[in-house]
């Protein structure tokens, strides 16, 4: 295993953002930038033993500073997803948050974490080397109550797994919900759709939305629907029965806080193989209905379905739905999970 650091480009206030390359044995590497703690790339091999990159996203810090990109595999905090109406209440007292999505709250707001610059060291992990990106959120940031501090820990190991692991603490009650926001795409070359990958996602139930993406707080199950992935399917060959596509919450089969499988995504012409496991509740599965047109890294341009989503999480707008998991961290509790991601072939 080795880690190198680079400059990777320099803010508009003169502060530097570096890239961490993580490599193992196998030839496998992950690119890991300072600002928003973004998984910039990541290249495993197919069936054939060649390597390709996987995921979506640009060869230049500018590209990831301008205003419209789609979150290409950032550290979305404090609060992933959705929040009704940009505002929530917490013992008694009502906080408003920026409305960046519409009346509503999106993915941390204006400036989230995907959009300031993380510390980094290099950290040592029973799993293999790794790389630890923290941040502290002062109180008040984006509208959230307490000072929060949080890290995310990415590991590459010999085995073709990257974890991340996420921690957090507050010194006043605050809602936090942290995810990646990577896009992939199995088959290694960005000229194709991900529409012939064979999705299976854990779950039975998902949490229905409204229009503008807002959960209605009641649970659904996915049988009959174009929402059942217990058996793999194509992700394409339903997805004609949904407005756009998939962008829906499932609650995956599993006991607490328990590492299980959420979803196993192959593609049948690389032959590349990943399984998600995570200690989350829930997972967002996202098949990039929003991309048009978007000049990516190297000459690739990115259209409707050129990648998938898989953010692990708890629900969205769960700080509304006192009937959904708990999404409140009280000082003196630690906030943690862990998710990872593990490539294969077959």
């Amino acid at each position: 295993m080795s880690i190198r650091k680079d400059l990777f480009g320099t803010m508009p206030d003169g502060s530097e953002v570096f890239i961490f390359t993580l490599e193992n044995s196998q030839g496998s590497y992950a690119r890991v930038m300072t600002y928003g703690a973004t998984l910039v790339s990541l290249v495993v091999p197919d069936k054939n033993g060649r390597r390709s990159e996987i995921t979506l996203g640009f060869d230049k810090l500018e590209d990831y500073l301008t205003k419209n990109t789609p979150y290409f595999g950032v550290v979305v905090g404090r609060v992933a997803n959705r929040i009704e109406n940009a505002r929530f209440t917490l013992n008694g007292k009502h906080y408003s948050l920026a409305a960046n999505n519409g009346p509503n709250h999106l993915h941390g707001g204006l400036k989230g974490f995907d959009r300031v610059v993380w510390s980094a060291e290099v950290t040592d992990a029973h799993e293999g080397d790794a790389i630890t990106f923290s941040y502290l959120s002062p109180d008040g940031e984006e509208g959230y109550p307490g000072t929060m501090e949080c890290s995310v820990t990415y590991i590459l190991t010999e085995q073709n797994e990257l974890i991340l692991v996420y921690s957090a603490t507050t010194d006043a009650p605050t809602p936090v919900n942290l995810t990646n926001h990577a896009y992939f795409n199995l088959a290694g070359t960005m000229a194709d759709t991900i529409l012939d990958h064979m999705m299976l996602i854990n779950a039975y139930s998902y949490t229905p939305s409204d229009e503008l993406l807002i959960p209605t707080g009641t649970i659904e199950s996915v049988e009959g629907t174009p929402l059942d992935f217990r058996s793999p399917r194509a992700i394409g060959s339903r997805i004609h029965q949904l407005s756009g596509g998939y962008d829906h919450n499932y609650i995956l089969n599993k006991e607490d806080d328990e590492l299980s499988l959420a979803a196993r995504v192959s593609d049948p012409v690389s032959g590349r193989v990943m399984e998600v496991w995570t200690t989350e509740p829930g997972i967002q599965f996202y098949s990039g209905n929003f991309l048009v047109n978007l000049a990516g890294r190297g000459n690739s341009i990115y259209n409707k379905h050129a990648g998938f989503c898989l953010e692990t999480q708890h629900f969205p707008d769960a700080v509304n739905k006192p009937q959904f998991p708990s999404i409140i961290l009280q000082p003196g509790e630690m906030y943690s999970h862990l998710t990872r991601f593990s490539f294969g072939t077959e």
